[in-house]
């Protein structure tokens, strides 16, 4: 049938004659002529039938809304307060900081982490325009596994086209920001503290880029959320 050598009308009669349930029956024949002839028709009157301009508009209007709350939501004030995307201090140095608070780092501690949450706030608004990049560059076939797919499709889409633009984005912004808050002299002097220097492997572990991974980590949930709701 595929190629045109057996007709939709042959094959309706030999399951006809098959004695199939009548739900099976009658669902067989909805795919064998509407929606065989609803693909042909949008074949035959759709000129761009084989690229994303062929999607249904609402569906290019979701993934802009959803990402454009995304972005929204995370660069603003306390845009990663959220439990779920809140940066907490690296995992190593939370496992010194009971200690350190006793003694009397605590204020350090707490400065580090709300001044990483402030680099992300100010580093996200630059997803927007690559997000956009992103869709623009959006194939007929990237476009299908996204409605067809599961919930975190677009999500996955977003994160293979735009991580590593939004690395390149983010990085100097993050870096900057920190440099303004104080946020690199804080973690300078918590370093100092022979507790916390060993375990954070000073020689290798980045800050910028420990930052950089969560913003981008935050901005990705919101937009699953986002595009959970839409």
């Amino acid at each position: 049938m595929h190629f045109g050598h057996l007709g939709p009308h042959t094959v309706a009669l030999a399951f006809q004659n098959a004695g199939a349930p009548s739900k099976s029956h009658e669902a067989f024949l909805e795919q064998l002529i509407v929606r065989r002839e609803l693909a042909i028709n949008f074949v035959r009157f759709n000129p761009n039938y084989d690229s994303i301009e062929s999607i249904e508009p609402w569906a290019h209007r979701a993934l802009t809304v959803s990402t454009g709350n995304a972005v929204a939501s995370t660069g603003r004030p306390d845009g990663f307060q959220n439990e779920a995307i809140k940066i907490l201090l690296p995992e190593n140095l939370r496992t010194v900081g009971k200690g350190l608070r006793l003694m009397g780092m605590g204020s350090q501690m707490d400065e580090l982490e709300v001044g990483m949450n402030r680099a992300a706030e100010r580093a996200a608004p630059e997803a927007k325009q690559i997000f956009i990049n992103a869709l623009t560059k959006m194939s007929f076939e990237d476009a299908r596994k996204i409605l067809s797919g599961n919930n975190t499709a677009a999500t996955e889409y977003f994160k293979k086209q735009s991580s590593d633009e939004l690395t390149t984005a983010f990085t100097p912004i993050v870096h900057k920001s920190m440099e303004n808050v104080g946020v690199i002299q804080q973690y300078n002097q918590v370093m100092q503290n022979s507790m916390a220097a060993p375990l954070m492997g000073s020689n290798t572990f980045s800050l910028d880029k420990y930052v950089v991974g969560k913003t981008l980590g935050g901005l990705f949930w919101q937009l699953r959320t986002h595009s959970l709701a839409t």
